[in-house]
C-alpha cells in the first residue's frame, strides 16, 4: 500500500483509536524525508467518536500520487448543506492566483498573485509571515509552493522568474545555504543557448528523498529553450540530475528528430509545465511533456520528436528513462500534456493493477501499467489527415485509447451549433467555411476548427481518484479556430522600423498585424495600449510575460526599447533612418530575430456567437466521474452556469472552467472552477449538487482538505482574472458551523 493509500484509508469515525494511531504511524514512517503528516492527537467528536485532530495537505494536489483526494469525512453528504464560510484571507495583492495552498500542522503556505509567498493560521486565516519577490509589482501567475523535511529543517520552495528559490517554513526567512543567497537558476541544465530565452516554472516541483524536480514554462515559438527535467538538491540547491527531453547525438531518440535541428535552433519546448507525480516506493517519477517548437510548424522538425508529448517514467533518483509512450505524435495542435498524472489502484479481472492515468487536452484518458508501460486499455494507431501546407509532414497516425472513452465531446455537425444565438444563421455558414475532424492541420488557406479547443478538454486543473478508482475530471467544451499564414516578408520588414519588425516577429501572431488583438480570446488589442499602460509597465510585460504570454526577456535591450518605442507611437523617424529612443536604428535593428519557419500561426481565435457566448451548443463545461477499473462512465453533469441564460429559461449551460476537483471520503466532489464565481459540492456517488456557495472571484484553482484541532475545512484562492473576470485578492475556507 503506498502511503497516500494509507491515508484515504482513515476516516473520522474510525471505530478504534488504536487503528487511527497504526494507520498515523504507517502514514509518517512510510517515507523520512517528506511527511505527507497526518497528525492524530487524542480528541472527542461530537457524536463520541474519535476525532481527527490535524490533518494535513503538504504537497501539490493532496499528495505524491496527485489524486486530489482527502481522507476527510467530517463535512459528508449528510451535512454539507450546513457549510459556511470559517474565515477569509485578504492579501492586497489582486491577481490571477491558481495556487493549491498547503497546510502543514496547523500553518497554510500559499502564494498570491504576485507571487508574495505568505504563512496563515490554518483555523482562522490570521497571517503569520510574508515574503515578497525582489520586484513584487509584477504578475506571476503560480500554481503553489512545495514543502520538505527531515524531521528537523522545514523549507518551502518555490519560483520566482527564472529561480527556485528556498525559505524557511517557520520564519519565511530565506535559506542561505541554498544555491546563491537562497536561489538556483531554472536554466541550471539547459546549456549555454538557453542563457537569455524565457524560462519560468508556474507549478510546484516534486520532492523525492533529498530532491526537488522541476517543471518548467518555456517559450513556444521558434528559438526557445528547451524543456530539459532537473533535479535540484535541496539542501544546497546543486543541479544532481538532468533529463534530455530532446535528446543529444547516440541518446535514445535522438533520430526522431532532424539530424540539424538543435543545431539550428529548431529543437526547443519539449517541457514538463503541469507538473509531475512519483511513487516513493517504487522510485518512480511521472512525467507529462508538452509539445516541441515551434507549436503549430513542424516542417523544420520532421519526424515523431521523442520525447515531447510523452509520458514518461524516469528512475526519480538518477533521471534514468524506464518506459514512455507518446500520446501525440509530431503535435501539430499544441496538444501539451495538460496535467500531472494520477496514481492510481485498479480491480481487474481479479487482478490488482498499479497504474498511472494521464488525462489529456482533446479530453482523453491514457492508463497504463505502472512498472511496465504496457497500456491497460488498449490504444489504436489512427490514420489521420495530411497536412495541407508546403514542407510539412504531419504524422500519418495518432494514439487513441478505445476506453475509457473521452470525457469531452470530439466532433462537432451542424447540428451542434448554438441553437440559442441570435446570428446561428451566420454561425452556420462560418462553420461550413471551416476544415473540422480531430487531428486536422491547420492550413494557409483555411481556418481550422480545433475542439476540444486549444484549453481543452483536460487542463492544468488535473483530475480528482478516489479510493475505489473512479477519476473526476471536468472539462471545459470551446471550440477555437486555428490558422496559419505567410511569414513576413523580406520587403514588409524591410520596410518596418525597428520596433515594428520586432512586433512582426514576437507580437503578431497573437495580437495580429494591425495590433488589434482578440480580446474574445484573451488577447488584448494594442494600438491604444499607451493610453491603458506606462512605458515601464509595457517593458515589464514584455520582459517577464503575463498570464498566457511568455516573456521576451532574451531581446536585447535596443530591440526591446524599440518594440516599446513602437507601441507607444513615439518611435522616431530620423533623416531616413528609424531610431528609438533607446538607440540608433542599426543599433535596434542588430540582431532583430528574423524567424525561419516560412509560415506563422495566426493567432488564438474562439467560435463564438454575436454575443460572446460559445458557437457550438451546451453543454460548455462539465464534470464527469469515470470508473477507471472498467474504463466507465459512472456520470457526466453539466458545471456553472451564465446566469443571465438562466433567466431567459435557458437550462444551465456549464461554463469554460479552470481549475481541478477535490474528492473527500465524506463522499463529495468539490469543484470552483466555473467563470459564475461559485464553488460546489457533488454526490461522489450520483453527480447530484449538494451544495453550492458564491465566491468573491473566481476560484481558478484546485481546493484544499485539511483538518485543525478536529475541524475539517475546505480552502480555494479566488483570483479571478481569467476569461475576462474580475481579479481579486482572496482565500476562502469553508467549514461546518460549531456542533455540527
Amino acid at each position: 500500500m503506498t502511503r497516500s493509500a494509507s491515508l484515504r484509508s482513515l476516516k473520522t469515525t474510525a471505530s478504534s483509536p488504536a487503528r487511527l494511531l497504526r494507520g498515523a504511524a504507517s502514514a509518517l514512517l512510510f517515507g523520512t524525508h517528506l511527511m505527507v503528516g497526518t497528525a492524530f492527537l487524542p480528541a472527542q467528536a461530537a457524536n463520541g467518536a474519535p476525532a481527527l485532530q490535524n490533518v494535513n495537505w503538504s504537497e501539490y494536489l493532496g499528495g505524491p500520487d496527485r489524486n486530489h483526494a482527502s481522507p476527510l469525512s467530517q463535512i459528508n453528504r449528510g451535512n454539507v448543506q450546513a457549510l459556511a464560510v470559517a474565515w477569509t484571507y485578504r492579501s492586497g495583492d489582486f491577481g490571477q492566483m491558481q495556487a493549491n495552498p498547503l497546510v502543514i500542522d496547523g500553518t497554510l503556505y500559499s502564494v498570491t498573485g504576485t507571487a508574495t509567498l505568505f504563512a496563515l493560521d490554518a483555523a482562522t486565516g490570521k497571517e503569520k509571515w510574508r515574503l515578497a519577490p525582489p520586484k513584487p509589482s509584477a504578475l506571476r501567475t503560480l500554481r503553489g509552493v512545495s514543502y520538505w523535511t527531515d524531521g528537523k529543517i522545514r523549507r518551502i520552495l518555490y519560483c520566482v522568474d527564472d529561480s527556485l528559490c528556498s525559505v524557511d517554513a517557520d520564519t519565511g526567512k530565506i535559506d542561505r545555504q541554498f544555491g546563491e543567497e537562497g536561489r538556483v537558476s531554472l536554466r541550471a541544465g539547459l546549456g549555454a543557448a538557453a542563457e537569455k530565452m524565457f524560462i519560468t516554472s508556474t507549478t510546484p516541483g516534486t520532492v523525492f528523498e533529498d530532491l526537488i524536480i522541476m517543471p518548467t514554462r518555456v517559450g513556444e515559438t521558434e528559438g526557445s529553450a528547451p524543456g530539459h527535467i532537473q533535479a535540484f538538491h535541496i539542501r544546497t540547491g546543486r543541479l544532481v540530475w538532468v533529463f534530455r527531453t530532446i535528446p543529444a547525438p547516440g541518446e535514445y531518440g535522438h533520430e526522431t528528430w532532424p539530424a540539424d535541428a538543435q543545431a539550428k535552433g529548431h529543437a526547443g519546448g519539449a517541457n514538463c509545465w503541469a507538473g509531475m507525480a512519483v511513487d516513493r516506493a517504487r522510485g518512480l517519477l511521472f512525467v507529462p511533456t508538452g509539445s516541441a517548437t515551434p507549436d503549430f510548424w513542424g516542417g523544420d522538425r520532421e519526424g515523431e520528436t521523442l520525447f515531447a508529448n510523452c509520458l514518461l517514467a524516469l528512475d526519480a533518483r538518477t533521471g534514468e528513462r524506464r518506459w514512455h509512450h507518446q500520446i501525440v505524435h509530431h503535435d501539430l495542435w499544441d496538444r501539451d500534456l495538460p496535467a500531472p498524472p494520477n496514481l492510481v489502484t485498479l480491480k481487474r479481472e481479479g487482478k490488482t493493477i498499479d497504474a498511472v492515468a494521464q488525462i489529456t487536452k482533446s479530453g482523453h484518458v491514457f492508463v497504463f501499467e505502472r512498472e511496465t508501460g504496457a497500456p491497460v486499455f488498449p490504444i489504436d494507431e489512427v490514420p489521420v489527415p495530411a497536412s495541407s501546407v508546403p514542407g510539412e509532414k504531419a504524422w500519418p497516425t495518432q494514439p487513441v485509447p478505445r476506453a475509457p472513452r473521452p470525457f469531452a465531446r470530439q466532433e462537432l455537425t451542424v447540428d451542434d451549433l448554438n441553437p440559442y444565438s441570435k446570428n446561428r444563421d451566420e454561425i452556420v455558414e462560418e462553420f461550413k467555411r471551416l476544415r473540422t475532424g480531430a487531428f486536422v492541420p491547420f492550413s494557409l488557406d483555411q481556418g481550422t476548427l480545433l475542439f476540444p479547443g486549444f484549453d481543452g478538454g483536460g487542463e492544468w486543473g488535473g483530475a480528482a481518484v478516489d479510493e475505489s478508482g473512479v477519476m473526476y475530471v471536468n472539462a471545459s467544451e470551446m471550440a477555437w479556430i486555428g490558422r496559419l499564414g505567410k511569414a513576413p516578408s523580406e520587403e514588409q520588414l524591410s520596410s518596418a522600423s525597428p520596433g515594428e519588425q520586432v512586433y512582426l516577429n514576437t507580437c503578431a501572431a497573437c495580437h495580429g498585424l494591425d495590433r488589434g488583438g482578440n480580446p474574445a480570446s484573451g488577447f488584448p488589442e494594442l494600438r491604444a495600449i499607451a493610453a491603458r499602460r506606462t512605458r515601464a509597465e509595457i517593458d515589464e510585460v514584455i520582459t517577464r510575460g503575463r498570464g498566457m504570454m511568455p516573456g521576451f526577456g532574451g531581446l536585447p535591450s535596443a530591440q526591446k526599447a524599440a518594440l516599446v518605442s513602437f507601441l507607444m507611437g513615439d518611435e522616431k523617424v530620423e533623416a531616413g533612418a528609424l531610431s528609438g529612443r533607446a538607440g540608433s536604428a542599426a543599433d535596434a535593428n542588430a540582431d532583430v530575430p528574423v524567424a525561419k519557419s516560412p509560415v506563422r500561426f495566426g493567432g488564438y481565435q474562439k467560435f463564438l456567437d454575436v454575443d460572446g457566448y460559445p458557437a457550438i451548443s451546451p453543454p460548455w463545461g462539465t464534470l464527469t466521474a469515470i470508473d477507471l477499473n472498467h474504463g466507465e462512465h459512472r456520470w457526466r453533469v453539466t458545471l456553472g452556469e451564465h446566469p443571465e441564460l438562466t433567466q431567459r429559461g435557458i437550462p444551465p449551460t456549464g461554463t469554460e472552467n479552470y481549475g481541478g476537483p477535490l474528492v473527500t471520503s465524506g463522499g463529495l466532489v468539490f469543484i470552483a472552477a466555473t467563470k459564475d464565481a461559485r464553488i460546489r459540492a457533488f454526490s461522489a456517488r450520483d453527480g447530484k449538487k449538494l451544495w453550492e456557495a458564491e465566491l468573491p472571484a473566481c476560484g481558478f484553482a484546485t481546493p484544499a482538505a485539511y483538518a485543525v484541532n478536529g475541524r475539517q475545512y475546505v480552502v480555494i484562492a479566488c483570483g479571478g482574472g481569467k476569461i475576462g473576470t474580475e481579479k481579486s485578492d482572496a482565500y476562502v475556507a469553508f467549514a461546518l458551523p460549531p456542533g455540527h
